[in-house]
């Protein structure tokens, strides 16, 4: 059984963010600053500063309207603060793998009760095989957090990743983004780790999106931790929570 919360990195210095319109060193526009400051998820306001919820989101550029297919959305931590975001003129698409989903039953069943919340009636909860991406319209964001890797997996059914890479590309609308966040393999390793560390080298990670049409737009080093060893599990008691990722932003062209 895989873990499914997120992991979270350790306050750096102030991250860069490269290639990227919005800054951590500007204020927050109101819609975010909504969003993050919701009362509905009070017990997430202790995991912000680790995990970096005002520069992610702003990274990921979402704005109020937007369509968000969010994969493998774990907790559902980034669901509510997508959900805040978009706001009711916009919708979340929680995506389950079904290979995924029988690892991760409860998690399933938790994000399926906040989608029947009032509160967050602009999350839909979504099942198909892991194989088969889709979504129900097209969409503004394709958003992954440490899943990635995973794809590749057995468990998963030995996903290629340009296949789905080039699935992404199709749901989304031109324009629009897709956001990889996961945790770092040492350089050259390729997807030598994805089933053993957990981690992938972010070069691989580049290429194989690129191949299916995406222009690289940007990186944030929000998350990176120089600490980190990479050649350790994710889930190392030494690491946990505090692995070096990379944040890549990559986007369809507009038409």
């Amino acid at each position: 059984m895989r873990t499914l919360a997120l992991a979270a990195v350790i306050a750096l210095a102030l991250p860069a963010i490269h290639a990227a319109p919005a800054s951590p060193q500007h204020a927050q526009p109101p819609y975010l600053a909504a969003a993050i400051n919701d009362p509905a998820r009070q017990s997430d306001r202790s995991d912000d500063a680790r995990r970096k919820i005002a520069q992610v989101m702003a990274f990921a550029e979402v704005k109020p309207g937007d369509k968000v297919l969010e994969l493998i959305p774990g907790s559902g931590y980034f669901t509510r603060v997508f959900s805040g975001v978009v706001g009711p003129k916009g919708h979340v698409y929680a995506l389950w793998p079904n290979e995924y989903a029988a690892e991760a039953k409860s998690d399933v069943a938790n994000l399926r009760t906040l989608a029947g919340q009032p509160h967050y009636a602009n999350v839909s909860v979504l099942t198909q095989p892991a194989a088969k991406l889709d979504a129900p319209e097209s969409v503004d964001v394709v958003f992954t957090s440490q899943n990635y890797h995973d794809y590749p997996d057995k468990f998963m059914g030995n996903v290629d990743p340009v296949v789905l890479d080039k699935q992404v590309y199709k749901v989304l609308k031109p324009g629009g983004v897709f956001i990889v966040i996961d945790h770092v393999a040492p350089a050259g390793s390729g997807m030598r780790d994805t089933d053993t560390l957990h981690r992938i080298d972010p070069a691989i990670v580049k290429k194989q999106v690129e191949s299916a049409g995406f222009v690289f737009d940007g990186e944030s080093d929000a998350l990176r931790n120089p600490a980190d060893p990479h050649d350790i599990k994710v889930f190392d008691k030494s690491i946990r929570g505090h692995t070096d990722q990379f944040m890549y932003r990559f986007r369809k062209p507009a038409k």
